[in-house]
């Protein structure tokens, strides 16, 4: 991969590669500056010289709104960094509809209900923005803790929202608090970024679903564009998570995609309890531990017992392989305007 370029908050200029410390540099030769706004530079340069990475607030919206009043759309894929194939698949999604890109990187500590999964989580800012600037990737925000909570998480401006119990199934009740921190933080970078639409992943799938909700009981004024699972060769949903999987774990792993296909296989041939009966059991095999494996609404994640009970049905599950907890789900009754990219 040849060296790429940053424009650090629109200001400078370096190169990245292996031992990049997004120290900032000076500007290139060349490199022309607004007069009246020299923290700015155009759209075309940016195109032209490489990603830009933002780390304050005030400065990425300066540049957004400035954008945006040239008529660009955006696109806007938030992340916890730790990239792989599926984060990417969503940058490409948004690049291809999308004039503008914007990628943000940001381990929301308020959506860790465990403090030594919070220490554990994977930071490799260097390498997922090498993987972001080949990728096309325009704008690059990494804020920090504060930046995003300036007033302490715990006086986040938030509007009051009803989850409607959608937090408190499945993931929500053995992570309690976790999607609250989620919700927090989508509205708060929705705010910021004000794109056109915003990307997420089905991995996802209890996210996507409180998020949709949050979009539509606020009324906020942007699309909700859904990128489907993409998985490794072996069935193996990809996961940020996956890089800490032990070699006893990661060759287990791959059944947790078989279950959920048998699931959807059995769908309609036998009773719905017992094919989560039959899911658990071919999932309590060491070193994996499932939590649970449930087959519910796709809208309301209500639990269904019976095929005619909803027009969208999602069988959902999560699974310890080892020391790392790991979710998955499959559709296994959809509607044909279900909502994946086009």
């Amino acid at each position: 991969m040849k060296p790429g370029k940053i424009l650090l908050s629109g200001v400078s200029t370096q190169r990245y590669g292996k031992n990049c410390n997004f120290s900032s540099g000076s500007a290139r030769p060349g490199m022309r500056k607004s007069a009246k706004h020299p923290e700015l530079f155009t759209f075309a340069a940016n195109l032209a010289r490489g990603m830009l990475l933002f780390r304050q607030t005030e400065k990425l919206q300066t540049y957004l709104r400035r954008s945006k009043k040239a008529g660009q759309t955006v696109g806007f894929v938030p992340t916890m960094g730790a990239l792989h194939e599926g984060h990417l698949s969503l940058i490409q999604a948004s690049l291809s509809a999308n004039i503008m890109t914007v990628c943000s990187i940001f381990v929301n500590p308020t959506q860790f209900n465990d403090p030594e999964d919070l220490r554990q989580y994977p930071r490799q800012l260097t390498e997922d923005a090498s993987l972001l600037e080949e990728a096309g990737c325009q704008v690059l925000f990494c804020p920090s803790v504060s930046e995003i909570y300036p007033e302490g998480a715990e006086n986040a401006n938030f509007p009051e929202l009803d989850l409607e119990s959608l937090d408190s199934r499945m993931e929500g009740a053995h992570r309690p608090g976790h999607f609250q921190g989620v919700v927090q933080v989508v509205h708060r970078l929705l705010k910021i970024v004000e794109p056109d639409r915003l990307y997420m992943g089905q991995k996802d799938f209890q996210q996507v679903t409180i998020i949709r909700h949050m979009i539509d009981k606020l009324s906020l004024p942007v699309m909700l564009i859904i990128g489907p699972t993409i998985r490794e060769k072996n069935g193996l949903a990809m996961s940020s998570r996956n890089a800490r999987l032990s070699d006893s774990a990661r060759k287990a792993a791959p059944a947790i995609y078989q279950t959920l296909l048998q699931a959807k296989k059995q769908f309609g041939t036998i009773p719905i309890p017992e094919i989560r009966r039959q899911a658990l059991e071919q999932l309590d095999q060491s070193p994996l531990r499932p939590e649970y494996f449930e087959i519910v609404d796709a809208h309301t994640l209500l639990p269904v017992n019976a095929p005619d009970q909803s027009s969208e049905i999602i069988a959902c599950t999560a699974v310890w392989a080892g020391e790392v907890r790991l979710i998955d789900n499959l559709p296994i009754k959809t509607a044909s305007n279900w909502n994946h990219l086009p």
